[in-house]
């Protein structure tokens, strides 16, 4: 029988900025159609991520989003909140501070720099440093 990867993703406990971790789940493809409610809560050991000590390392996956991973055949990325084992939001958690509201985007910020052959950006004079917010902006 064929088999789906689900990509379960969080931020972990590392500060001053936290790092995206994941971890792999495999199901039968027959049983798994894209939604949410078939992503399982999952534990993790959160010691490894800041997230708990040693003696008491036990974390919760909640999935929030699941998505079609473009790159992979037959897998699926699932956006995670992190909780503690009695199903609070952990402390590194913050996106569980903000409702769920549809007019709510939070995303990362993507930025390119074109840079000519002599290692300087596209629209750096030859000589020296532009004005603030030049034409390299």
């Amino acid at each position: 029988m064929a088999k789906t990867k689900l990509e379960y993703i969080w931020l972990d406990g590392y500060k001053p900025e936290p790092n995206l971790r994941s971890k792999t789940k495999i199901v039968d493809t027959a049983e798994f159609h894209g939604e949410l409610s078939q992503c399982p809560y999952w534990s993790f050991d959160g010691s490894s991520t800041q997230q708990a000590d040693g003696h008491s390392s036990d974390c919760i996956l909640k999935p929030v989003r699941v998505v079609k991973d473009s790159l992979r055949v037959n897998a699926w990325l699932v956006l995670c909140e992190v909780l503690n084992p009695d199903r609070m939001p952990h402390v590194s958690n913050t996106r569980a501070k903000y409702e769920d509201q549809e007019d709510y985007w939070f995303g990362f910020e993507q930025e390119y720099t074109f840079v000519k052959e002599n290692g300087k950006p596209l629209g750096f004079p030859e000589h020296g440093y532009p004005a603030p917010q030049g034409m390299y902006y």
